[in-house]
């Protein structure tokens, strides 16, 4: 971590938030000189200050620490909401991790784990239905190739 980038960073941060050195200082739970010293570079916060300061702030503590993210201090920054494929992923992942379908699935291949996992999640009538897709499948592709 660079000490430079990092106290041109609360000095600015700071600043964009309209704080004196005394409040931010009270914050941390620290005297002003040393919290002056974080922005002069002479030191360096430890970890429990930095998160402190990444709450004070609301960014995350790597956003802080990066030093590359670009802050608008007008917006709030949160995690993403997880979105559709994150959720089916994080489900999948839940199946093929779950101790019984571990067992059962070790020889199949990830394809095949994957038409098994989406078939489970279908009800019983549209499963029956894919079985018959299958079977009309196959014996249209035997007919073609005795």
């Amino acid at each position: 971590m660079n000490n430079d980038k990092l106290a041109e960073r609360l000095r600015a941060l700071r600043k964009g938030h309209q704080y004196t050195q005394d409040y931010v200082a009270s914050f941390l739970g620290i005297v002003r000189q040393t919290y002056s010293h974080y922005e002069n570079g002479l030191r360096t916060p430890g970890y429990e200050a930095l998160y402190k300061l990444a709450g004070l702030y609301n960014i995350s503590v790597e956003d802080l620490m990066h030093l590359t993210v670009e802050l608008d201090e007008n917006e709030y920054y949160d995690a993403p909401c997880p979105t559709r494929s994150s959720r089916q992923l994080a489900s999948y992942l839940d199946y093929l991790n779950e101790p019984m379908n571990r067992k059962k699935l070790q020889f199949h291949s990830d394809l095949e784990k994957e038409l098994l996992f989406y078939f489970s999640l279908l009800p019983e009538e549209e499963r029956e239905e894919l079985v018959e897709i299958a079977k009309i499948k196959t014996q249209k592709r035997n007919r073609r190739n005795p």
